[in-house]
């Protein structure tokens, strides 16, 4: 080879370890940056110059031109990456049910630092007052604690319910911030899609950076839900959101939020699956019906690691929200579903309510028997009756009346429908007697015939310590409304301590993915210092070559020249 030719390939050498000591100090800079992934150097041999050529020799005489910078590496792990995002989701799934209950415990336990169970069943409860009236049922001042404390009782139990619904809401907001946040996570994968394509179509660069940033949605597409994809040989990365297209090479499939009218519950659908009616101004309307089969979530399945329909966040999110307000109703047996029980707020919402429901209806149930015996005995006196003839109620309806008189003149009780929300004694729907809160002493508990009435006190005392109600109709075991409140809470107690034991078995497994792939796309600093002195000693040893060719040339020149 030349003189000159040897410059050549000292000159390969010194660009190809400064583009190599540019890669490392790119490594380093970006050593602490989310998402970013080790680029690795690859170098190959230039092409070899032959210069003679034998027919009977074994080979050619020939000289290298060099080396190049041929490659830079996208260090990745597919394997790692598929386990991670799985299980990534998983743990997301169980964070949002795991804070959840936390705060629905937050909200049964302490109520502006008092507890609803002191209210019920505390030293200066409801429970406590009954148990003062029945020393003395006839006391204007037993009689006003017992109006006072009931009032109290309702309050609270209203603020309690209210706090759920609030926080279902809440939810409810999480909802459709998160289905934005996927559909700005598809429109940005479709883009870098684009601008990858454009950069690598002529296998000459690799698009590093861009594809660190699309990995990164990846990442954080998985924690929302469960996500398949696949890359094409052009580089266009397709993915699937619960089986379904949601990036296609060139196009994006919208994931939208259909707003119910009655709950304003967000429902994910599928835009391109859905019917929809175009109204004049051009914009498109959706119904119930006409996104029913283009749902993203089938919430009446298991849940279960085995059938891997516990991950994501928004599934998450769905399930502890669930879809409508619950009461009463959602735990009667023939009612009672795998969307009610499987609903953290439903759940609490329907059991809360049944136990609201259930003393309402009993210390009225007990009125109402003491006044219809009484007028069969003594009719006309109107004993625990009101001014009109009709039967005191402590908890009355908003919504409806209590009782109505007939064509004869008599008070029948209007009987619960459930199919009528009207119609319920339901926490939402209750309200305290008014003219009982100002006159207490309306309730008298004097028979007609001047006896006290110890029959009925007893009554009440009796509805709250008979065991005759549970939780829902999946647990066996009965308890008496002072009990009742306590094991709600401990219900919610206990599944929150498993759902956090799930998560913390979650993070366990996550934390030691994440350490792995991070041994593989992580950037480490120690690593790269000793790329950084191989590669400047390599450079340092081109300009120490390119120096003697240059000396041979300079000597070779002046001894022709003299």
């Amino acid at each position: 080879m030349s003189l000159m030719g040897s410059l050549y390939v000292g000159n390969s050498g010194l660009r190809t370890s400064q583009n190599a000591l540019h890669t490392t100090a790119h490594n380093m800079s970006n050593a602490d940056t989310t998402g970013y992934v080790r680029q690795q150097v690859l170098q190959g041999t230039l092409f070899y110059h032959t210069i003679a050529y034998n027919s009977k020799a074994v080979s050619n005489q020939q000289v290298g031109m060099g080396v190049e910078y041929s490659k830079v590496k996208h260090v990745r792990d597919y394997f790692l990456d598929l386990t991670y995002r799985k299980e990534a989701g998983r743990q997301s799934f169980y964070e949002v049910s795991a804070t959840a209950l936390s705060e629905v415990e937050n909200l049964l336990g302490e109520l502006n630092g008092e507890s609803f169970h002191e209210i019920l069943a505390g030293e200066n409860g409801l429970w406590a007052a009954i148990q003062e009236l029945s020393k003395d049922p006839s006391s204007a001042v037993t009689q006003g604690l017992f109006v006072q404390k009931c009032a109290q009782f309702l309050e609270r139990a209203q603020t309690v319910y209210d706090g759920l619904c609030n926080y279902q809401d809440n939810l409810n907001d999480q909802v459709i911030q998160k289905v934005d946040q996927i559909n700005d996570y598809a429109d940005e994968l479709l883009e870098l899609n684009k601008r990858i394509v454009k950069i690598e179509i002529g296998d000459q660069e690799e698009a590093n950076d861009l594809r660190d940033r699309r990995d990164f949605i990846l990442d954080e597409l998985a924690k929302l839900g469960k996500i398949s994809y696949d890359e094409d040989v052009f580089g266009n990365v397709s993915v699937q959101f619960e089986s379904v297209d949601l990036v296609k090479v060139d196009k994006v499939y919208e994931m939208g939020a259909f707003e119910d009218p009655i709950t304003g519950f967000y429902t994910p659908f599928w835009v391109s699956h859905a019917r929809y009616i175009e109204k004049p101004d051009g914009t498109r309307e959706y119904t119930a019906e006409s996104v029913e089969n283009a749902k993203v979530f089938d919430l009446g399945i298991t849940i279960s690691a085995d059938l891997n329909t516990d991950i994501g966040a928004l599934k998450s999110l769905l399930l502890a929200r669930g879809d409508h307000r619950a009461d009463y109703r959602d735990v009667l047996p023939a009612n009672y579903s795998p969307d009610i029980s499987q609903s953290v707020i439903m759940n609490v919402q329907a059991e809360f309510d049944q136990l609201i429901h259930s003393i309402a209806t009993s210390i009225n149930g007990v009125l109402h028997d003491a006044a219809v015996a009484a007028e069969a005995e003594w009719p006309g006196k109107g004993y625990l009756c009101n001014e009109d003839g009709s039967p005191i109620q402590v908890f009355q309806k908003k919504t409806s009346d209590g009782y109505t008189q007939d064509a004869n003149g008599d008070w029948v009780f209007n009987a619960e429908d459930v199919t009528a929300y009207e119609t319920l004694y339901s926490v939402d729907n209750l309200v305290i007697n008014e003219e009982l809160l100002q006159v207490p002493a309306m309730l008298g508990f004097i028979m007609p015939e001047d006896s006290v009435d110890y029959t009925t006190i007893e009554k009440l005392k009796t509805a709250f310590t008979q065991e005759n109600i549970t939780l829902n109709p999946n647990i066996q075991k009965k308890t008496n409304f002072i009990n009742y409140y306590d094991d709600l809470v401990s219900q919610v107690a206990n599944t929150g301590y498993i759902f956090n034991e799930i998560l913390s078995n979650q993070e366990t497994t996550v934390n030691a993915t994440f350490s792995a792939r991070e041994q593989v796309i992580g950037v480490s600093s120690d690593e790269e210092l000793n790329h950084m002195i191989k590669f400047q000693n390599a450079y340092n040893a081109s300009s120490r070559y390119i120096n003697v060719v240059d000396e041979m040339l300079e000597h070779l020149i002046m001894s022709l020249a003299g």
